[in-house]
């Protein structure tokens, strides 16, 4: 059952919140559900004019859900699209969806949306309330399909596009997981030796009484300013990256020079930029395929691309096309896009089958993020191997040339 949960309707009304209601239909039969009113009493009078007789009625109770992801979103507009298809009623596929989902939180927003459906909102409009999961994008593509009559239709070809964006996005952070964990890993291990291990080989040292070789004064000395420094190393860590996250979603203009850094990178910049043509790609061909007109839709395109170079650059291609450009040349005029994309778009407009070539773009780069990720996970393997082997075999070999060179002048 959905979690309950006050929502107010502004000054102009009273609060509402959730009621779980169960009730009986002429036939006797039990029917259970859920409304959103301000008091129990409405929500009685509410079931008796569906010709329902109430039993129970009483306040939701709160659950805490987990938090709805991106993921939540493309599998709820599958199943909706699904059941539209097979003839299943908007609401009660609503209904039939929340009902299902394992997360409470799913639940309690397509419950919300429902009942705002119900009280006389359209889809679109009932989407909007909730920017946080559902974008300009998707609000106008089920609006357009609203309006034309094809719901059904636009709604599965949202979900589609939906997992393949989904698709590309999983490939990208599978590129990027395992030199990251690797990364990390070492980090900790090289911690471990410099605060643990490095001090009990200073100490056996000391008893020497002999000069040292310079790589192990250097990795003592290294060793030392962890044991002494080490909060500070970690605190400096953990502060700056909160702080570079926290002001990095705050501000527009560090995004974008981090995402020109991200597509200047020399292995990763280049899958980057293929996953970011993908999006870009698969957008505008959805949208323009829906009926929205192409200024209306470049609107959207920039933000699902994921990358403020390609925002930047899709605002003056939007605003060329708004003054008579063609698409072709606002695109060849921003200077980010690849021939190939400039000649499927201009044989597109030509021939009027604009979004089957930008398709056929998407394909194209979605195939090649593939081969590339694969390329990676190839090349990274043993190139992480051999960072690895330099960095803790060089720590291990200062510390035991002195071991060496004892045993070096014992046996000469």
């Amino acid at each position: 059952m959905a979690v309950a949960k006050a929502k107010s309707t502004g000054s102009q009304g009273p609060k509402e919140l959730n009621f779980a209601w169960e009730a009986k239909d002429k036939s006797g039969k039990t029917v259970k559900g859920e409304t959103r009113a301000a008091t129990k009493e409405i929500v009685a009078v509410q079931l008796r004019r569906q010709g329902l007789k109430p039993v129970v009625i009483k306040q939701a109770r709160r659950s805490a859900g987990k938090k709805i992801t991106d993921k939540d979103i493309t599998l709820f507009t599958r199943q909706l699209s699904t059941m539209m298809k097979s003839g299943v009623p908007l609401l009660q596929s609503f209904d039939i969806v929340a009902k299902g989902h394992s997360n409470p939180s799913v639940t309690k927003l397509l419950m919300d949306i429902k009942s705002d459906i119900e009280t006389g909102s359209s889809m679109s409009q009932a989407f909007k309330k909730y920017p946080l999961y559902f974008d300009a994008l998707f609000c106008n593509l089920v609006e357009a399909g609203e309006q034309a009559g094809i719901l059904e239709t636009l709604l599965d070809r949202l979900a589609t596009y939906k997992e393949k964006i989904q698709q590309v996005k999983g490939k990208i952070k599978s590129a990027l997981f395992y030199p990251t964990s690797i990364i990390v890993a070492a980090f900790i291990i090289t911690a471990v030796i410099m605060i643990f291990v490095i001090p009990a080989f200073k100490d056996l040292f000391s008893n020497f009484g002999a000069d040292l070789p310079a790589p192990t004064m250097i990795v003592i000395a290294m060793s030392d300013f962890f044991v002494t420094y080490w909060w500070l190393l970690f605190g400096s860590i953990g502060g700056g990256l909160y702080a570079f996250f926290y002001t990095w979603k705050r501000s527009k203009t560090l995004q974008a020079r981090m995402d020109r850094v991200m597509l200047a990178l020399p292995i990763f910049g280049e899958v980057i930029r293929k996953a970011t043509l993908a999006r870009w790609s698969r957008t505008l061909a959805t949208m323009f395929a829906a009926g929205v007109p192409l200024v209306e839709a470049l609107e959207s395109v920039g933000g699902a691309s994921g990358n403020q170079v390609y925002v930047e650059a899709t605002k003056g291609i939007q605003a060329e096309v708004s003054v008579g450009t063609s698409l072709t040349i606002a695109m060849q005029n921003s200077k980010v896009f690849p021939n190939m994309v400039l000649q499927m778009a201009s044989i597109g407009e030509e021939s009027g089958s604009l979004d089957s070539m930008l398709s056929k773009v998407a394909d194209f780069y979605e195939e090649e993020v593939d081969r590339a990720v694969e390329s990676l996970s190839s090349l990274m393997e043993p190139l992480i191997m051999v960072i690895l082997g330099v960095l803790i075999g060089g720590l291990v070999i200062a510390m035991y040339l002195p071991i060496f060179k004892m045993g070096s002048v014992v046996g000469g």
